[in-house]
């Protein structure tokens, strides 16, 4: 009878489970391009006046 190969067991479920884990990955990515694109599309336009702002120092402001 031949002995069973523990090693290789392992190995595959491991495998499986890296599998699993990157399938979750994809799926949350590919869920949150529209929420991301609405959520830092505010806070670049809050930040482009300050921006600007802060490129012009000696420009007085009235």
């Amino acid at each position: 009878m031949a002995t069973p190969n523990y090693s290789y067991e392992k190995r595959q479920r491991e495998l499986a489970k890296k599998r699993k884990a990157e399938e979750k990955r994809q799926r949350k990515l590919s869920g949150k391009p529209a929420e991301e694109e609405g959520s830092t599309a505010e806070p670049q336009a809050d930040a482009e006046p300050a921006a600007h702002d802060a490129a012009n120092p000696a420009e007085p402001q009235t």
